[in-house]
């Protein structure tokens, strides 16, 4: 028994001064590493031409021993003795500085303008093409899926490099961007004797409101000017798939929409349209005579009970600006636009398009 005990005590000893070793060497050594100083350097070149090892200069300087072997590969060159005509490696301070410096310069992380400029150029052209297809996040989508291996940033860096003016575009290049409005608390629109034309969008049956099947339309007016004379463009747009569908009015009388969305439920058919919910604008005083489909009429000067078309409608002005007349725009200059619109990718479809929705109303 005292043999073990002895050996315990022993044992119990060697592992107290071992503990203080290290403990004294973890406290000589610097807690935060520090690159190696100009006179450190010039100290390893002197012991390394007094032959000295690498673990030898490291104790010396208290410093790592894999810190002086870095160094000394650094640093090492190859010379030609003159008197003997033989190469030999050796250890030169100035040339272990110059090398870290130059390291130094190129290990800042690389810009993101310079390491996506594959993207910028073409995010560039595609934004300004026209008729445009994609907006700034479609694209994001659509460089992933083409170029999967190259850099691309975010919807927000780009839209900030935008602000900037690091990039070749600006907000009138975005004209969704430049029509944003903040609403301003505590002005509100109300007119309380305003005409109810027909059913009240609150007599729609809750399926339209879920956005789950195809055939629930919400409709309007795209005027270029404030004179009833003038042409118009009447705009479907469906709840679901986004589709939309032009139609030129030579004017925005009553009787003439009316004739209108008879003449286009025929052409496309009445069995895609099972609702469609109008402003409750005077123009379409005459649609509950429509007996192809069921209309409804949102309230006064709500137009977000409309979200989708007014969305829409509000893209359209990328082809058809407020006051500029719309006599003069044919059937191509309508159909391009319809198309483009229609084959835009959207983010709420999981960045398909209309018209891979509904292909048979959009061909």
């Amino acid at each position: 028994m005292k043999g073990h005990e002895d050996l315990f005590l022993l044992t119990s000893k060697l592992i107290k001064k071992a503990s203080v070793f290290m403990t004294q060497n973890q406290n000589n050594m610097p807690r935060h590493y520090q690159q190696l100083q100009a006179d450190e350097r010039g100290e390893i070149e002197a012991l390394s031409r007094q032959h000295k090892t690498a673990h030898t200069i490291a104790k010396t300087l208290h410093r790592s021993t894999s810190t002086i072997t870095r160094e000394l590969a650094r640093g090492t060159t190859t010379q030609i003795d003159s008197q003997c005509h033989r190469h030999y490696q050796a250890y030169f301070a100035e040339t272990g500085e110059a090398v870290y410096r130059k390291h130094r310069s190129n290990c800042h992380p690389q810009g993101l303008l310079k390491k996506a400029i594959v993207f910028f150029k073409s995010l560039t052209r595609a934004l300004k093409a026209n008729p445009r297809v994609y907006n700034v996040d479609t694209y994001i989508d659509h460089f992933k899926k083409t170029y999967p291996g190259f850099p691309c940033p975010s919807v927000p860096t780009v839209y900030r490099y935008i602000d900037q003016g690091c990039l070749a575009l600006r907000n009138h290049d975005l004209p969704k961007k430049l029509r944003r409005r903040i609403k301003q608390p505590g002005r509100s629109h109300s007119r309380l004797n305003k005409k109810v034309l027909g059913r009240s969008i609150e007599d729609r049956p809750a399926v339209v409101q879920q956005r789950q099947k195809f055939g629930h339309w919400e409709g309007d007016l795209v005027k270029a000017k404030r004179d009833e004379n003038e042409p118009a463009l009447m705009t479907l747009t469906e709840r679901v798939s986004r589709l939309e569908i032009l139609v030129k009015l030579p004017n925005y009388h009553a009787r003439t929409c009316r004739q209108a969305l008879e003449k286009t439920l025929a052409d496309y058919g009445p069995q895609y349209f099972k609702t469609i919910t109008f402003d409750n604008g005077s123009e379409f005083a005459e649609l509950s005579q429509v007996k192809e489909t069921e209309i409804y009429f949102a309230h006064p000067y709500s137009p977000w009970e409309r979200g989708t078309n007014e969305n829409l409608n509000g893209q359209l002005r990328e082809f058809f600006p407020k006051g500029k007349s719309l006599g003069p725009v044919n059937v191509i200059e309508l159909q391009v636009a319809q198309d483009t619109l229609n084959h835009r990718p959207r983010k709420l479809l999981d960045y398909h398009c209309p018209a891979e929705l509904l292909p048979g109303l959009a061909d």
